[in-house]
């Protein structure tokens, strides 16, 4: 009786010291944007910039809810999702592989690691004229675009991640009498996975780069970028400021639902990581 007593008992101290949790969490993750929020509340209402050019966030989140509403910053919004998976679905698959190619043989590496390094550090913009002298206006050029330029630091991380892998590890697994297969997929690939994230991360965040400068390039009819470019000639800085909005929270949602229930899924059920 007394062990059901505590257990009752304890159930709502442990239910509300969970809550609490919750709420300090939600807090302190919400701190940088209320203070980020304030200071540009205070530039622009201090008269420094035209309203015009520095709008106050109330301004900013009537053009957003305006955009929303009517279905053009959704449908925006969209378009450039579409570019963006089917770009970085490319260069996901096609950097491991290469990366995974350069870590495991020396001569991949010594042919191909020349000309990534040399590749790699020009601006993605810089081949938005030659993909589009080769591949014409419109999705293909973009999509591709972003699949090459994002292809670099997965390459560069997956390489890394692989050559970082203890060659005691893979002696060992030899030892037991693990075949090259499973030497790859129960030791090379848990151990680099680490680092595969993060280029994904990496190219993930370079395809946003390219891929919002290159959609007014490309002739697109819609877009984040397009709406973007098109609301400077017309001094819209609300609007602007609404779709640079949009796609911060989807980068976010990208992070908080794909890569973080990937590596919860992942490192930190293997014990890789905390």
């Amino acid at each position: 009786m007394t062990d059901a007593v505590q257990a009752a008992s304890a159930g709502p101290a442990t239910s509300a010291a969970s809550g609490g949790q919750a709420w300090r969490s939600i807090a302190r993750n919400a701190l940088p944007f209320v203070v980020v929020g304030i200071v540009w509340e205070i530039v622009a209402r201090s008269g420094s910039f035209p309203r015009k050019l520095f709008p106050p966030l109330g301004d900013i989140a009537t053009a957003f809810w305006q955009l929303t509403v009517s279905g053009i910053l959704p449908y925006h919004a969209f378009e450039t999702i579409l570019r963006l998976l089917a770009g970085f679905a490319i260069a996901a698959a096609i950097g491991v592989i290469i990366g995974i190619a350069m870590g495991r043989s020396k001569r991949a590496e010594d042919y191909t690691l020349p000309i990534v390094a040399m590749l790699a550090p020009i601006p993605g913009i810089a081949y938005a004229p030659l993909f589009l002298l080769w591949f014409g206006l419109g999705n293909l050029p973009t999509i591709l675009l972003v699949a090459f330029v994002s292809t670099f630091p997965i390459v560069f991380n997956t390489w890394t991640g692989v050559k970082a892998v203890k060659e005691i590890w893979l002696r060992s697994a030899q030892a037991m009498g693990a075949t090259d297969r499973k030497v790859f997929r129960h030791v090379i690939l848990p151990g680099a996975l680490p680092y595969i994230l993060t280029g994904w991360r990496l190219g993930l965040a370079q395809a946003w780069r390219v891929l919002v400068g290159v959609e007014m390039l490309a002739a697109v009819s819609w877009g984040l970028g397009w709406l973007i470019f098109g609301a400077r000639e017309f001094l819209n800085t609300d609007v602007m400021l609404a779709g640079v909005a949009v796609i911060g929270i989807i980068g976010l949602s990208l992070e908080k639902l794909v890569f973080q229930k990937l590596e919860d899924y992942t490192l930190v059920r293997w014990g890789m990581m905390r």
